[in-house]
């Protein structure tokens, strides 16, 4: 058979060049008159290597970047792949994905981490725009006008303390888009259904721990001993939250409490854990923005962040401590005085518990 090897359309979102496309696989068609033929112009690339928790709170920019770039495929350049949603190509950074990149001419380079190796990418690579943070005489910069507010508050601390505006609505002002209270984008996660809270509402998430890196956010044990006392005794169900670093702080819990209490053996599976919640009390981690992607009702534990940072989408309150916390985005306490965290009540957070019940719409 004869094929004319010119009749192929590079510009179709199916089209692979190393391998045959889905629907000629599916239905043995070529690219001439191809009903399934999908125009597209140019590739959006997004990096934003990590924290997890990060990488979620910034998917709610795939709505806008699918609306203002219609034709273009999006490409992502992260370190955990997992918590992406369907739909977009994920890339780990490798050199030979660098190689790739630099051999692309993208349609719009957003890179919203301002770590040396993702500046350092974005200053290499071809695009006809670029947002957020590039490397200039070997150090992080501003790419784009926009970016430099953003910039300017990490740098300086009481820029940083001074700032009202949220999370998504900076990321967006970067890309000079107006941020319209889009909601994250999760993945598909497996359904982990828990036996013991079967027909039981509402159930509260206890979200314990706060990476083995940011100590300034422990709460205590005794205090979430305390609190689970105080949500069994208004009838509501506590389930223990948390992954390896978390286990043996729950399972202490769960002997001194009896609460419900499942490890996940994968991210994935957190994902389905907390599904089963109605409200997730959490400090700011990662487990925060998995339950605002999940669209639970939240009690955010702050002390070391600006609280507007954070956006709950109508879903949720924050509490904090009484005394002022004095290590501003700071991983351990700096103060020898107190620890602002040892004055977070808890009988504040159990208010806001009972607060965040009485909105849940009865099943």
């Amino acid at each position: 058979m004869n094929v004319d090897v010119s009749h192929y359309r590079p510009n179709c979102s199916h089209f692979r060049g190393d391998i045959p496309c889905k629907p000629h696989k599916l239905y043995g068609v070529h690219c001439d008159g191809c009903q399934y033929f999908s125009s597209q112009k140019g590739t959006v690339l997004i990096i934003k290597l990590g924290a997890v928790g990060d990488i979620i709170r910034t998917t709610p920019l795939l709505r806008r970047i699918s609306l203002e770039y219609t034709e273009s495929p999006i490409w992502w350049l992260t370190y955990t792949p997992d918590v992406l949603p369907d739909g977009i190509s994920v890339f780990t950074p490798s050199a030979f994905t660098f190689e790739t990149f630099r051999s692309i001419h993208f349609a719009a380079v957003i890179n919203l981490d301002k770590d040396l190796e993702a500046c350092a990418i974005t200053s290499q690579i071809k695009a006809d725009k670029k947002f957020g943070f590039t490397l200039l005489d070997g150090k992080p910069s501003p790419c784009n006008d926009l970016a430099s507010s953003k910039f300017i508050r990490g740098i300086f601390d009481d820029v940083s303390k001074a700032n009202f505006e949220s999370y998504p609505k900076e990321i967006f002002d970067i890309c000079g888009w107006q941020f319209s209270g889009e909601e994250y984008v999760m993945p598909h996660f497996p359904e982990v259904e828990i036996p013991s809270l079967n027909n039981v509402q509402p159930v509260v998430g206890l979200n314990t721990g706060c990476g083995e890196r940011w100590t300034s956010r422990l709460w205590a044990v005794e205090n979430w001993e305390e609190l689970i006392v105080r949500i069994q005794n208004a009838g509501l169900t506590p389930l223990l939250l948390g992954g390896k670093q978390e286990e043996a702080r729950n399972r202490e819990l769960q002997l001194r409490t009896a609460s419900a209490f499942a490890e996940p053996a994968s991210l994935q599976q957190f994902f389905g854990v907390m599904n089963n919640c109605d409200i997730v009390v959490t400090g700011v981690t990662m487990g925060l923005h998995i339950a605002v992607g999940l669209r639970k009702r939240v009690v955010l534990m702050n002390n070391i962040f600006n609280p507007h940072e954070f956006y709950l989408y109508d879903r949720g309150e924050i509490v904090e401590p009484q005394k002022e916390c004095h290590c501003y985005y700071r991983p351990s306490c700096q103060h020898d005085a107190y620890r602002c965290m040892e004055h977070l009540s808890v009988a504040s957070v159990f208010e806001a518990v009972l607060r965040q019940t009485s909105l849940i719409p009865r099943k």
